[in-house]
């Protein structure tokens, strides 16, 4: 892993962020591209007259000396980090800018839900994911010294997640990280006999020329099913997949996916389908 993004508005939630991306950093010698988006207007940024220009060097140097006091850590010591500071709130620029660089991961951190108030509806979060084409690590809360040993991949084995599989399979390797493979099987209409699941699962398996044990979780629903097996095992990591452009409400089996990543303690990685 050579470079991680993490986008950053000198929040404590940014914070969290930096704080996962260096423990990774560390353990993978990677440099982290810290982005930060200013909310300048084009009228701001192009107009002649005098003052608009010196309001956008005044806006530029305070958030240059923002990142330099958020970057005074001492758990970012001996780590290379090049800030970048973009003049528009763009997501899609975030894409743009791993593309350009060629990162592997970007790293952000989201609120956590609070009633109504679902991290991802809306969010930061939800339009950086949307337009990312790496995985997307989400974290809530503050991780000391982070790192993936277990990482829980949950699927319903159908064929439009094989991409979304070989990313996570990719993304388990490159982190040294063990994959665990989950199918939850729920009751009602989509209730599927042991035989009829590895069926499926080892038809998957097939096409993507992969001998891998997975494990048939039952629960009252797939949400409650994947957060509980991830936490039954300890798990540091739980894989979704993404439509991307769509949006999140098209992840994993309708929006059990945002539901995952609104609840879970758990940080969250998402890889887009196709």
């Amino acid at each position: 892993m050579k470079k991680i993004i993490v986008p950053v508005d000198f929040s404590e939630q940014s914070e969290y962020a930096i704080k996962v991306a260096a423990s990774l950093a560390k353990k993978h010698g990677s440099e982290i591209l810290t982005l930060h988006m200013l909310e300048l207007n084009h009228a701001l940024v192009s107009s002649t007259e005098g003052f608009y220009p010196e309001q956008t060097v005044f806006l530029l140097k305070l958030a240059e000396k923002r990142f330099k006091d958020f970057l005074d850590k001492p758990y970012l010591k001996g780590i290379t980090i090049t800030p970048i500071i973009k003049h528009f709130k763009v997501f899609s620029e975030v894409n743009e800018v791993a593309e350009k660089h060629d990162a592997d991961l970007i790293v952000m951190g989201s609120h956590g839900s609070d009633g109504l108030k679902e991290i991802f509806i809306g969010s930061n979060a939800e339009k950086v994911v949307r337009y990312s084409n790496i995985p997307v690590i989400v974290v809530k809360e503050e991780l000391e010294n982070f790192k993936i040993e277990r990482f829980v991949f949950a699927s319903d084995f159908k064929d439009d997640n094989l991409l979304a599989f070989k990313k996570a399979k990719e993304f388990a390797k490159l982190l040294s990280a063990e994959l665990e493979l989950v199918y939850i099987n729920t009751p009602g209409d989509n209730f599927l006999s042991n035989k009829d699941a590895y069926k499926r699962i080892n038809q998957f398996l097939t096409k993507t020329n992969v001998g891998q044990q997975v494990e048939i979780y039952n629960d009252y629903s797939v949400e409650k099913g994947i957060l509980n097996y991830s936490e039954s095992i300890s798990a540091d990591l739980i894989g979704i997949t993404t439509h991307g452009r769509k949006g999140l409400s098209h992840f994993f089996m309708g929006s059990i996916g945002e539901d995952i990543a609104n609840h879970s303690k758990i940080p969250v990685v998402t890889f887009k389908i196709g």
